[in-house]
């Protein structure tokens, strides 16, 4: 019953998905729509993004010098670990984490209002493939804006780590430099903004998912909401650990 269960919601997330992705019948309407979810979702993101990637940078720098290096390590090394860090984990994985919370619950609460309020019935009356108008553009939206995120996570990060060089006087400011630029692997950038778009899709098609199969009151909404945050979650962790082995 456990397995049926979830079989038969990924076959409704499946067939919700061929019709959102459909060609759109007004292109007109698909871009608009497709701009406004691109501001909405992606550049209403970019505050909290650059404000936690500061932060995150700062403390990995001083976590790394004061607990983790030693006079048997070069002093470079906390920059090199600072950079790593924020190239391979934290601008794709934690920061998807983060906007899965903050985009993926608007996503969800959004068409759960929408559903329960009868919007979405009325845009089937009237013949519109309500998947594809509300849905496309907010998958497409949120995608195209991730790879700007990640280098606004990654250029922050490292802003935060210079932070604690000028300002902290945890390690000097060549030290960091010389850390950043050590064994610099370009192909560490493109992974992070692939993993970050792969997680893009997720967050948007599962809260959109959660949100437009809402069944009841306002207070399914809320669990619409909650459910869309916890999915997206676990299946970016799931997804994380495949697609680092794939792409290292």
């Amino acid at each position: 019953m456990f397995v049926y269960r979830y079989l038969n919601t990924f076959g409704n997330y499946l067939m919700l998905m061929w019709r959102a992705l459909a060609i759109p019948d007004r292109m007109r309407m698909f871009w608009k729509q497709y701009v406004k979810e691109m501001s909405s979702l992606g550049v209403d993101s970019i505050g909290i993004v650059l404000l936690i990637s500061f932060f995150i940078g700062a403390v990995i720098c001083i976590q790394i010098k004061l607990n983790i290096q030693s006079p048997w390590m070069p002093r470079w090394i906390s920059g090199y670990t600072t950079r790593e860090i924020m190239l391979l984990e934290f601008s794709s994985s934690i920061m998807c984490l983060i906007l899965a919370g903050k985009v993926g619950s608007n996503i969800a609460s959004e068409l759960g209002t929408m559903r329960v309020t009868q919007q979405i019935d009325a845009l089937d009356i009237m013949g519109v493939n309500s998947a594809n108008y509300l849905i496309a553009p907010k998958i497409l939206g949120l995608m195209t804006l991730m790879p700007a995120l990640v280098i606004f996570a990654d250029v922050m990060g490292f802003v935060g780590a210079y932070a604690t060089a000028y300002i902290g006087h945890i390690i000097t400011p060549e030290d960091l430099t010389q850390g950043l630029q050590h064994s610099f692997n370009p192909w560490f950038i493109w992974m992070s903004i692939i993993k970050s778009m792969a997680f893009a899709f997720i967050i948007a098609s599962v809260s959109s998912f959660c949100g437009y199969t809402v069944e009841g009151g306002s207070v399914e909404v809320g669990k619409a909401s909650t459910s869309a945050v916890v999915s997206s979650s676990v299946l970016i962790l799931f997804t994380d650990v495949f697609m680092t082995q794939l792409l290292s």
